[in-house]
């Protein structure tokens, strides 16, 4: 039987919208997600130490490791399903920089958004 390691979506604990946004993606197996703030040593996993709270990342079995917007694209395509649409409509290179666009704003106001508090306004 062949078994493959899950993906990795690191999201910011402290920020409730990205909390409930990592658990709508999680899928068991083939999505698992973990907060930065849990990660011993980011830079072994090939994270920025400086700046982990400012963006998701994505971790793939193999291959590189994926920011912003790409890492909820990546992440999408791997769970699957209906999801796998959506991810790979954000990672359509012509609709990269409007995705880009939207990831920061979302970013930017994540504090104002469903789940979210002052503790998740980014410095």
């Amino acid at each position: 039987m062949l078994t493959t390691s899950p993906g990795i979506l690191v999201y910011d604990a402290d920020c409730g919208f990205c909390k409930r946004s990592a658990s709508a993606i999680a899928h068991p197996g083939i999505v698992e997600t973990k907060p930065w703030q849990s990660i011993r040593d980011l830079s072994a996993l090939g994270l920025p130490t400086e700046t982990s709270c400012s963006a998701a990342y994505w971790i793939p079995p193999q291959g590189q490791v994926r920011r912003a917007e790409a890492a909820i694209s990546a992440a999408l395509v791997a769970r699957g399903g209906l999801s796998r649409i959506l991810g790979a409509v954000i990672g359509v290179k012509p609709l990269q920089p409007l995705a880009a666009s939207i990831y920061r704003l979302i970013a930017r106001h994540r504090h104002s958004l469903p789940g979210g508090t002052n503790a998740c306004r980014l410095p």
